[in-house]
């Protein structure tokens, strides 16, 4: 078997190493081929743009022998060599505008000693764009950029700091659009999409790739490529984990597919997951823990954000781009990963988004729920309430319910009804079981619906008694939508008091 590339981001060491490489050349070749392409590309952390950066420095430095036997071999490419300005941000950790600017020159003066170019500007953006034109009395220039927005990201907790540094990347970035006649191809990559109001003011020549469905599989790995790729590797999880193949490779999906990045995009399944999976022989949250998202679960806390909505239907403009100073939190959850596209809606032109995969949607929810809940014990309880609610339990499994609210971050606790049923969802959702909130049917929404072993109808009220609960899903008929399923079904009315969950009344329907 190949060595899995674990960690590995440059191209010459990949190859020069044996490493297994799904060959992403063709994709590639579909840029490199227009004699000037400007491009962008959002995509989220550890999802292999900066293997791709490298992969085209190889191509435009005329390495045609580090690809050999791959696609991009015999297709009618020139190899022709060019200067390469390759800048790396995810490098810098600048505290201030003073520490991105030096940065950003120690970076243009590397570049200008390894090519023999003395440059004689002082303000930095002025030195690019003296590095770019003396570069191009060569060869036209190839400009890669990968993670172009981690100084502002990384101060997006102090809104006016990051501001600061946007201003710096729109000063730097600005020089490209009058230099594009010494440009032989350009990209940039980042997690984020900022508007063009913002970094990319003056860059409205860059094409973007972030929804394009040409480029919806130029990173992230296909089923297909797992299936061509893998197979020496899924024979010996199969034996490591005693699994049958179509299981083995059901549950892989399960956990690691789902990405989708444009209206009629193929699925990809996370790179960084898939590798250390099969490296690992073990299912677990593997891109999930390199990077806990508290920035955002602060940002969801802090804008009362409504994760019942998810999966939800959005028009493009509602998650394409944001800005440093008005935070959306739908499209920073698109671009970061913890989204995705489901589906398109041609007719309406309204995009579904959700979770991709099982990894993302259980460590998203478990991490809100840990920062909500004040104590330690929190996987304890819950196995408890499933257990009570297996064996139809129910005064101990709304004692142990209770016991959650109560110690609920008094800081964040809101006096609202959809408050208390995202609490529910969480708590059910963490468990393992199959729960909807705000269940459509023909006479109305149910709250919240669990369809286990027998399936529960949930009714809440904040201002209301358990009694009026109950007889809203009487009258409103929610349980004839389960009545052909073969199961129990139970109804219960909740009361939401001080706080807490307060008196309840439960009913098993009979007919």
């Amino acid at each position: 078997m190949k060595p899995l590339p674990i960690g590995i981001q440059t191209f010459r060491k990949l190859r020069e190493g044996g490493y297994l490489y799904i060959d992403k050349t063709q994709n590639i070749y579909n840029l490199v081929q227009n004699p000037s392409g400007t491009y962008f590309l959002s995509r989220p952390r550890r999802f292999g743009k900066s293997l791709l950066l490298s992969t085209l420095e190889e191509i435009f430095l005329g390495n045609k022998e580090l690809f050999k036997g791959l696609w991009i071999e015999n297709a009618d490419f020139s190899w022709k060599k060019h200067p390469v300005v390759r800048l790396d941000f995810s490098k810098q950790k600048a505290k201030d505008t003073e520490a991105l600017i030096e940065f950003i020159n120690n970076q243009m003066n590397y570049i200008a000693e390894k090519y023999s170019v003395k440059l004689e500007n002082q303000f930095y953006y002025e030195r690019f764009e003296e590095l770019i034109s003396k570069l191009s009395l060569q060869e036209k220039v190839v400009i890669l950029i990968d993670e172009y927005d981690k100084p502002i990201i990384d101060h997006l907790e102090n809104t006016e700091k990051a501001v600061e540094m946007r201003e710096v990347m729109k000063g730097f970035f600005t020089i490209l659009k009058g230099n594009d006649s010494h440009i032989r191809f350009l990209l940039l990559t980042g997690v984020s999409k900022f508007s063009k109001a913002g970094v990319f003011s003056n860059l409205n020549h860059l094409d973007d790739l972030t929804l394009n469905n040409m480029s919806s599989t130029l990173v992230g790995i296909t089923q297909a490529e797992i299936e061509e790729n893998f197979s020496e590797y899924i024979e010996a999880t199969m034996s490591e984990l005693k699994m049958q193949r179509e299981d083995l490779i059901s549950k892989i999906q399960h956990w690691y597919n789902g990405y989708r990045f444009s209206k009629k995009g193929e699925k990809v399944f996370n790179p960084f997951s898939t590798l250390q999976f099969f490296n690992r022989m073990d299912f677990q949250h593997h891109w999930f823990e390199t990077g806990t998202p508290s920035f955002l679960i602060k940002q969801i806390i802090k804008q009362n954000y409504d994760i019942l909505t998810i999966p939800m239907q959005v028009d493009e403009l509602s998650f394409s781009s944001y800005e440093v100073d008005d935070l959306q939190l739908t499209p920073l959850l698109l671009q970061t990963g913890y989204l995705t596209i489901k589906d398109y809606n041609e007719e309406r032109s309204l995009y579904t988004l959700d979770f991709p995969n099982f990894e993302v949607k259980e460590g998203f929810l478990k991490y809100i729920t840990k920062k909500l809940y004040k104590k330690e014990n929190t996987d304890s309880l819950l196995y408890k309430i499933i257990d009570a609610l297996n064996d139809k339990e129910f005064e101990d499994c709304f004692d142990y319910l209770r016991e959650i609210f109560a110690n609920i971050d008094y800081d964040i606790q809101i006096h609202q009804e959809k408050y208390y049923q995202t609490i529910f969802y969480l708590i059910f959702t963490l468990i393992g079981l199959k729960i909807k909130a705000e269940v459509k049917t023909n006479k109305g929404r149910i709250d919240a619906v669990i369809e286990d072993q027998s399936i529960y109808l949930f009714e809440f009220k904040l201002n209301g008694t358990k009694e009026e609960a109950l007889e809203q899903i009487k009258t409103k008929k929610y349980y004839e939508k389960y009545l052909n399923q073969g199961k129990s079904i139970y109804l219960i009315g909740a009361e939401f008091r001080d706080k807490n969950i307060g008196e309840y009344i439960i009913e098993e329907w009979k007919g």
